[in-house]
């Protein structure tokens, strides 16, 4: 199993300009490469290998105008042919959008493998540098002269931030006690997450609460004359309070996700489309702010490590307007009703929690089953009870 420790680093003056200049490398290589790609596709219909996209970067340093490219160690430069060329994999098999250009503003990284760094005894020394590169290790539990990675990667957020992660190999952990509950979960705006046992996670909306001084801030820098020192000064202060922000939120998604995978084996969640949501102009940011597939993707991976299991249901199941107690299926309801009654058995629910329930017996079905939940129409409504259901000794892992 792969995992990534990630501290804080502070690097000397000397180190930082090194870095510094690899990451402008790394990013004018990028560019270029993507640039050629392009053109090659659009001009001659021809899709490049890492082979030709590494001749192309060796011409590119026989150049007179990127003769630079030679002053900075040549792994992470070799590295970012290799994730280009991953990442134009994930779109052809549309798992990924179109690889964009990279910007001198957005964060900076450079990936070493093992032959563009020294790691001995909890002390790292990369290429082109002569003193080890000092960071702060942030996990008592774990000793950092035992490690033994096989990538590092050295970043700087747009606040100035520098940060350095370890890849490593370690053995699987050990499974989770077995708790014998399974538990469906609806995410919404207001309250972040909604159970099917009643229990409401209250969405603490962190952009929300920072807007303001943010605006203050972005009126600042907009003030100010492009290109100079003030404005950088203002840029600076923007980006720490997105950083704030953004730490607030993971730190959020993390505690969630953590206290739902320990009391439940199983997680039963609704295939959202963020993206197609995003679109209503009056909840872009409401959505955005929610972190919703980050959650998800917290949860999965989570769920592999700990011996649990997360099941994602269909986008299109009818879950807020079919009664979890008969399975009538009712008219489309308004977001302003948060209440209802069943017409069928006059059963009165809560909007959210009625769709929790639902969402964990159409989980609950489709790990039994093994089958798509939108062909299994409001059949599966028989198995959503009022309380939190017992997860299945034969739980399939997903």
């Amino acid at each position: 199993m792969r995992t990534a420790y990630k501290c804080r680093a502070y690097p000397t003056p000397e180190q930082s300009a090194m870095l510094s200049r690899t990451f402008g490398c790394v990013r004018v290589v990028w560019n270029q490469t993507l640039a050629w790609r392009r053109a090659r596709w659009h001009d001659d219909h021809v899709s490049t290998t890492f082979t030709q996209a590494n001749a192309f970067l060796t011409e590119l340093k026989g150049t007179e105008e990127f003769r630079f490219l030679k002053e900075v160690s040549a792994v992470p430069l070799q590295q970012v042919l290799r994730t280009q060329q991953r990442a134009f994999a994930n779109f052809f098999a549309r798992r990924a959008r179109h690889p964009r250009f990279k910007s001198r503003t957005g964060r900076q990284s450079a990936e070493f493998t093992r032959s563009g760094f020294r790691y001995r005894g909890g002390t790292l020394t990369l290429a082109k540098t002569h003193e080890p590169l000092p960071f702060v290790w942030s996990w008592p539990t774990v000793d950092p002269a035992t490690i033994s990675p096989t990538t590092v990667t050295v970043s700087r957020d747009p606040c100035g931030r520098w940060y350095v992660s370890f890849v490593v190999e370690t053995a699987d952990l050990a499974p989770l006690p077995v708790t014998g509950t399974a538990i469906g979960v609806d995410l919404g705006i207001s309250v972040f997450a909604t159970t099917s046992g009643g229990e409401r996670v209250h969405n603490p909306h962190h952009l929300e609460r920072k807007a303001r001084n943010l605006a203050r801030y972005q009126r600042r820098m907009a003030r100010c004359r492009p290109g100079s020192a003030n404005r950088r000064k203002a840029a600076l202060k923007v980006a720490r309070a997105h950083r704030k922000v953004r730490a607030a939120r993971v730190d959020f998604l993390h505690r969630t996700s953590t206290h739902l995978l320990r009391s439940h084996d199983l997680v039963v969640l609704e295939d959202l489309s963020v993206r197609n949501m995003v679109r209503n102009r009056r909840l872009a940011r409401s959505i955005s702010d929610c972190g919703w597939r980050t959650f998800r993707q917290l949860l999965e991976y989570k769920a592999s490590r700990w011996g649990r299991a997360v099941v994602v249901v269909d986008r299109w199941l009818p879950s807020t307007k079919t009664c979890s107690t008969c399975g009538h299926l009712g008219p489309k309801l308004d977001l302003r009703v948060r209440h209802w009654t069943c017409s069928t058995c006059r059963a009165r629910h809560d909007r959210d929690i009625n769709a929790a329930k639902n969402i964990l017996a159409a989980g609950l079905a489709a790990s039994a089953c093994g089958s798509d939940v939108r062909h299994l129409g409001i059949q599966v409504r028989s198995l959503s009870k009022q309380e939190t259901q017992p997860a299945r000794a034969g739980t399939s892992r997903t």
